[in-house]
């Protein structure tokens, strides 16, 4: 029953999140992920060069290949519970490196504030991959916490992050860094500073050799390839479907490009201290800065893990920045979660001060001011958050209404491909019309002559089915010679064999 009591509380939480938000489904992203899977599933290559096509990630298309077999619909709703799951695991996780650090209340608060944060809800809601990413990554940072220089464990929770987010790969490489180059770099120095001894300090150089390296030639072997595994499976996927082993960085550089999305080093300094600021909001970052400096100072031992751990986000976050890669909020999730533990430790740090200790005085106090602050913003939250789920629960009904007219068979591959008036719709149809993407054709990128083709049913579908408001999109109609064959309160379908 101890063994269960983590798994059942995820369990449980994940019920509890999707109750309260009442709406889950997936993105584009992801559903990309799951229809390159079911192509894979059939036999046949991912149609990765389709226009506005996001980054491949393996992870998800090995998921969309172990969930094919469920069909469109049980794919998608299991990716749904999955992506619930992987948010209340990520709580659970926060609340564990909170309270190892500097107590349960810290840890509570910290995994409260995290799970109430509106951009971390509304990727969570819609199974994007930079939650179950956020999860495996502070996995392994609790895992080292619990066991410092745990080694492979670490490396191999990177390892599968690495295969949803490339950030990954510069952890493991740290990481390792950290495991075999730091010892072997300590060793060489007790070497040279031994070299003045003569005989009577040999014996004692090789026991000390031995016990900062504390690998052998095997383990460091199998360390190393486990630190460059997802890099390497990466490089060896894109190679094996599209011929370029860097598809995915030239593909999400030109997509950024396309869609004018901000990138590049000289955007660094502004924007990532923005997107951190629009996932906390000025509370928590107040408290976080009150715990940072608290911590640092007071519990320097306990503050020192996750200190390194944000400070290695945010310059990881600016490096893939400075490659070309868009510097979006979600990117930033990692910092934001380190940065709740210190706001949870802001508020209740003090726990951590032995009894009778003055310091905890002027630390309740402060504690207590952020507190306020926090339960202040509280009804601030909740507008925005209940308006963020009101509006993603529009779009969920915009794409019921769309696959309820493929359940019907209104929309099919009779006459040909099938037309739609942007790019957000592709990836469910492909899924559930078990094809290729490439076979879902935007009239954004070129009209078709023949096939079926959909159209919103009013300006509200228009506006709020696609991919980004703030995306360029031309005025599109419906093609000559198309009459209409179908409707519902979302969509019309217009056929032309």
């Amino acid at each position: 029953m101890r063994r269960l009591r983590v798994p059942g509380a995820i369990v449980l939480g994940a019920i509890v999140l999707r109750l309260l938000a009442g709406v889950g489904f997936v993105n584009y992203d992801t559903l990309y992920g799951l229809a390159w899977g079911g192509q894979l599933s059939r036999g046949s290559d991912p149609a990765y060069g389709v226009p506005i096509a996001p980054t491949p990630h393996p992870l998800v298309e090995l998921v969309g290949v172990v969930l094919a077999p469920l069909g469109p619909h049980g794919v998608l709703q299991a990716t749904v519970w999955l992506a619930f799951l992987a948010l209340a695991a990520c709580g659970w996780v926060v609340y564990a490196l909170g309270a190892r650090w500097f107590g349960r209340a810290a840890g509570a608060l910290a995994a409260l504030l995290l799970v109430s944060r509106v951009p971390v809800v509304s990727y969570g809601v819609r199974a994007y991959v930079d939650i179950p990413y956020l999860l495996l990554v502070l996995s392994a940072v609790l895992v080292e916490s619990k066991r410092p220089r745990a080694g492979w464990p670490v490396l191999a929770l990177l390892a599968l992050a690495g295969l949803l987010r490339p950030e990954a790969w510069a952890f493991s490489g740290l990481y390792w860094l950290y495991l075999i180059a730091w010892p072997a770099w300590r060793v060489r120095r007790k070497r040279a500073a031994e070299s003045a001894c003569e005989g009577a300090c040999e014996g004692a150089g090789k026991a000390g050799d031995e016990a900062e390296s504390g690998h052998s030639g095997r383990e460091v072997a199998w360390l190393t390839l486990l630190a460059a595994s997802a890099p390497l499976l990466w490089v060896l996927s894109d190679l094996a479907i599209v011929g370029d082993p860097v598809w995915s960085l030239t593909n999400t550089r030109h997509t950024a490009e396309v869609l004018g999305r901000v990138t590049g080093i000289t955007n660094v300094p502004e924007y990532i201290p923005r997107r951190i600021g629009e996932i906390l909001g000025v509370p928590v970052l107040v408290g976080a800065a009150l715990g940072g400096a608290l911590t640092l100072l007071w519990l320097p031992t306990r503050a020192r893990a996750g200190a390194i751990v944000g400070i290695a986000a945010v310059a990881v976050f600016a490096a893939m920045a400075s490659a070309g890669l868009p510097i979006d909020t979600r990117y930033a999730f990692l910092a934001a979660a380190i940065l709740c533990v210190f706001c949870g430790a802001g508020v209740f740090g003090w726990t951590a001060l032995a009894p009778g200790d003055p310091r905890r005085r002027w630390w309740m106090a402060g504690g207590a001011v952020v507190l306020v602050g926090l339960v202040a913003y509280i009804p601030s939250q909740y507008r925005t958050i209940h308006k963020e789920l009101d509006k993603l629960a529009a779009q969920q009904r915009i794409e019921d209404d769309l696959v309820a007219l493929v359940k019907d068979n209104s929309i099919t591959l009779e006459c040909g491909p099938v037309g739609v008036p942007n790019h957000a719709p592709i990836p469910l149809l492909s899924l559930y019309l078990k094809t290729s993407p490439s076979n879902v054709i935007s009239a954004q990128a070129k009209p078709i002559a023949q096939g079926t083709y959909i159209d919103p049913a009013s300006t509200e579908v228009e506006r709020d089915y696609v991919l980004d408001p703030k995306d360029p999109h031309l005025s599109v109609s419906v093609p000559p010679g198309f009459t209409e064959s179908a409707a519902n309160k979302s969509w019309l379908v217009f056929k032309r064999c």
